[in-house]
Formats: structure tokens, sequence, C-alpha cells
């Protein structure tokens, strides 16, 4: 996934994401400590979609913050 189809889910899909990717990286993590996992670059991968997930999540949270200022600020 990159930004721009996250940038396109709800945030309930954003949310729903989350949980998944880090579910993923858990069982990635796991397969690794018990060799079962081959594929190295599934980690950093899985990390980086969490990390992109949360960024845009910040990032509405930042922009309803600045929606409340401004509705505050003008009444």
């Amino acid at each position: 996934m990159d930004i721009n189809e996250i940038r396109n889910l709800s945030d309930y899909e954003l949310e729903n994401a989350l949980v998944d990717a880090k579910q993923e990286l858990w069982k990635i993590r796991f397969d690794l400590a018990t060799r079962q996992e081959k594929n190295y670059s599934r980690l950093p991968a899985t990390r980086k979609r969490i990390a992109r997930i949360l960024t845009v999540m910040t990032e509405r949270q930042h922009t309803a913050a600045a929606v409340i200022a401004e509705t505050e600020k003008a009444s």
C-alpha cells in the first residue's frame, strides 16, 4: 500500500488496516524467530506500512484540531 491508497481509506478502514498490519508484524517476527520465514524484507516493509498508516491518522487529527481551533477563533 502506498501513501495515496492509505489516504483514500476512511478512519474506520485505517484503524482496521493498522490492526491487521500490527498482527502481520507480530506473525513475521514470530516466523523469523522460529526460522519459518525466509523473506526478511517483509519485516521493514510492514513496519513502513504501519508508519504510513500512523502518519495519515496523525495528519487527520491535526487537521481536525486546526478546524476546531479556527471555528472557536471565528466565534
